[in-house]
């Protein structure tokens, strides 16, 4: 009998990683540095970061694109916390910062900040701007991905 799996990179190593998917809720390391591979948390993510986190990796990626001076961007990163760790091992979130990597939100369209953008198997999924709460976000993400479950 096989046992499904689904691959994963770390968000360290950028390692990437088989995990059997009845042991994702497990807290599952990385085997190269021992960093968790689905923290429940945002992961900041760089050029290349976002390049393997997005393309890589089998789970549903969610990426904010966000600026330190931006003030709804810093209001809105405590609900982005609390998504990251309810939609923890079924998705994984990252931020992106504009002013670190203003190449790669050029290359993606960004226009306006919070951006939040949905991947899956490295493609563009789903897109919004502006910060929302933690229902929104919820129900937004969850009918782009077409679950029907509550997180």
């Amino acid at each position: 009998m096989s046992q499904s799996t689904l691959t994963t990179v770390c968000p360290q190593c950028l390692h990437a990683v088989r995990v059997p998917t009845d042991r994702l809720a497990d807290s599952p390391r990385c085997p190269a540095c021992k960093a968790a591979l689905l923290p429940g948390t945002p992961v900041e993510l760089d050029a290349i970061r976002f390049s393997q986190v997005t393309a890589r990796t089998d789970l549903p990626v969610l990426v904010d694109f966000w600026a330190d001076w931006c003030g709804p961007c810093l209001r809105f990163a405590p609900v982005l916390e609390r998504a990251a760790a309810s939609f923890s091992p079924r998705l994984i979130v990252g931020k992106v910062n504009t002013e670190i990597a203003p190449e790669l939100a050029s290359r993606l369209g960004i226009r306006s900040i919070p951006t939040l953008i949905l991947f899956r198997g490295g493609r563009e999924i789903a897109r919004t701007s502006g910060a929302m709460h933690e229902a929104s976000l919820a129900q937004w993400v969850q009918g782009a991905l077409g679950w029907t479950e509550a997180a």
